[in-house]
């Protein structure tokens, strides 16, 4: 039900923007998360935005690099990624959940979007 898409190849110190496509049902009163898995590891928190956009909550080691927002006309949430490292190479995913903010407990995920950061 969310696609993600925006992801690719790119140097350390380049940008991206990554977008998830919701249902309009979902995302007029959902939460937004984005998520990330590397390889061989566990999948993280990385940021996520509440339904009217009116507040974010970012895991401390993107915070000031990327940021979430959501347009309520295109029915589209963003992950502005900036200033890439390659510690940053992982798919990432977008998801949805009733209610406020949290890190975890998401309803609705979509497929991931693959970025890769050389250095």
């Amino acid at each position: 039900q969310l696609q993600a898409s925006g992801g690719g190849l790119v140097q350390a110190g380049g940008s991206l923007r990554l977008s998830c496509t919701v249902p309009g049902l979902i995302f007029s009163s959902h939460t937004l998360g984005w998520f990330r898995q590397a390889p061989g590891a566990e999948r993280a928190f990385v940021a996520a935005v509440t339904w009217s956009g009116g507040a974010t909550y970012y895991a401390d080691s993107v915070k000031d690099r990327f940021t979430i927002s959501r347009d309520r006309v295109k029915n589209t949430g963003y992950l502005q990624v900036n200033n890439l490292k390659p510690e940053d190479t992982a798919i990432y995913y977008c998801a949805a959940r009733r209610g406020g903010i949290t890190t975890d407990l998401y309803d609705y995920w979509g497929q991931g979007t693959q970025v890769t950061v050389s250095s």
